[in-house]
């Protein structure tokens, strides 16, 4: 008996002995496992970093890229802005030039009529030859005096024209043109010629 006491003595010491050892040895390979995850986990936040790195650099290639592009967008539309700009200027200085000469042969022609009896009188006599429809009258004298206006207004505009008006025409667009381009930050301004120089 005394043998199988010890035995069991023995026994429970070397049983609570490995418990504890397998307690520490489970303790241990949670930590282990643990640990691991952690490294995996960093791992993955190493790739992690690496993709963003790689993106980072895609994005300021395709910024370098619009940046490259972008001023000559730019430039291409204040050239468009300053067509435009040109053509409305073009076409008001043509209105403004035709409306100025109908007033000018229209006074002219009502000057001629009303200072001529002969005038009123084939005028007269068109307007009823026109409204019975005999038509046998000849050509209109309104018609022709207009005419006449606009043939002697050319010749004089080519015997008289030594470019001084067209000048004032150009460096007042140049002088609106160049105005716009300064406000608004264009890439270029006007010489007095209209030549374009670049200011960037």
């Amino acid at each position: 008996q005394g043998g199988d006491a010890m035995y069991n003595s023995r026994k429970e010491q070397a049983d609570a002995i490995m418990t504890e050892h397998q307690e520490l040895e489970e303790e241990l390979l949670d930590s282990l496992e643990t640990k691991m995850t952690m490294l995996k986990m960093a791992k993955d936040v190493v790739n992690d970093y690496r993709a963003v790195n790689v993106m980072r650099e895609e994005a300021y290639a395709n910024l370098n890229a619009a940046g490259a592009v972008k001023p000559m967008h730019d430039f291409k539309t204040q050239v468009e802005r300053v067509l435009n700009m040109i053509v409305q200027e073009e076409a008001s200085v043509a209105e403004k030039r035709k409306v100025a000469l109908m007033e000018e042969a229209t006074a002219s022609v009502t000057e001629e009529f009303s200072s001529s009896k002969a005038l009123k009188k084939a005028a007269l006599d068109q307007a009823i030859a026109t409204i019975k429809g005999s038509g046998t009258a000849g050509a209109d004298p309104v018609t022709a005096s207009f005419v006449k206006f606009f043939k002697d207004k050319a010749a004089e505009a080519a015997k008289t024209d030594d470019g001084s008006e067209e000048r004032d025409q150009r460096l007042a667009l140049v002088s609106k043109l160049n105005a716009v381009a300064k406000s608004e930050g264009f890439f270029f301004q006007f010489e007095t010629d209209g030549t374009p120089k670049m200011v960037v």
